[in-house]
């Protein structure tokens, strides 16, 4: 039996200006009830431009606000830059680091990511460590490896005492946005390598304190099915978290 309170966290990326943020905010605040809660952590990460507004608007109501990134430096010459003082002063207590799209498309390494891990926990930010493996890794039978690579390169001289302080998400690239999700067979795997290396990593306590996140497609149909394996400890939601509506409906599977 699980002893870890399942998140479920929202990437809302590079969607809606700060006044839909606001209102997509305040409905989901309505859509939900304390039963909700009870069962999960629940986690938003609006653009940069809507943290403050949507910070305002759901103080007080048990949702937890989360940025998509950080730069490493607390402040300086860094144009186009944002740092976790920043982040955190508009509110926020989580922050997703590593995603694919920014590894991918922005070229970011292990290391930089490590320093960004480092420079979150030093602000008081809870880091969601993205991980995950390209189709044509999990077609030569290197998922392992490249998870166990990303963690262990990620996390390289963080210090973590309980477990609390970190999150890690596991989403294959080949599932994010495509329809197309990982069997639980698949995931399952993943996740019980991810717990096994951290206790490796740290000790048996963080491992099994430690929140590992599912993502890539998920949606109310395949929630259920996912949150209910043993080492899944909650969902990191893309597209499916843009409406209030659908968010819900995972949260509620």
């Amino acid at each position: 039996m699980k002893k870890r309170k399942c998140l479920i966290a929202g990437n809302w990326k590079m969607h809606k200006t700060p006044q839909e943020s606001v209102n997509e905010a305040l409905k989901l605040v309505s859509m939900l009830d304390e039963k909700d809660f009870e069962k999960y952590d629940i986690m938003i990460a609006p653009p940069f431009t809507s943290l403050s507004l949507v910070s305002e608007s759901i103080k007080n109501k048990n949702i937890a606000l989360g940025a998509q990134n950080i730069y490493f430096e607390a402040q300086g010459a860094y144009t186009g830059e944002i740092s976790a003082q920043m982040v955190k002063a508009c509110g926020c207590t989580h922050v997703i680091l590593g995603h694919s799209e920014r590894r991918q498309i922005f070229n970011e390494t292990d290391d930089f990511i490590n320093m960004k891990i480092s420079s979150a926990i030093s602000a008081g930010l809870i880091p969601v460590l993205c991980i995950g493996e390209t189709k044509s890794e999990r077609n030569s039978n290197k998922t392992l490896n490249v998870l166990d690579k990303q963690v262990q390169n990620g996390l390289k001289a963080i210090s973590v005492s309980t477990g609390n302080e970190l999150v890690i998400a596991y989403e294959p690239v080949w599932a994010i946005g495509t329809g197309e999700t990982a069997s639980p067979e698949q995931v399952e795997e993943a996740h019980f390598n991810i717990r096994k290396l951290i206790e490796k990593i740290y000790n048996k306590n963080v491992a099994d304190n430690i929140k590992i996140l599912y993502g890539g497609s998920v949606k109310s149909g395949n929630a259920k099915e996912l949150l209910s394996l043993e080492n899944v400890d909650g969902a990191l939601v893309g597209g499916a978290s843009l409406r209030a509506e659908d968010f819900t409906g995972i949260i509620k599977a």
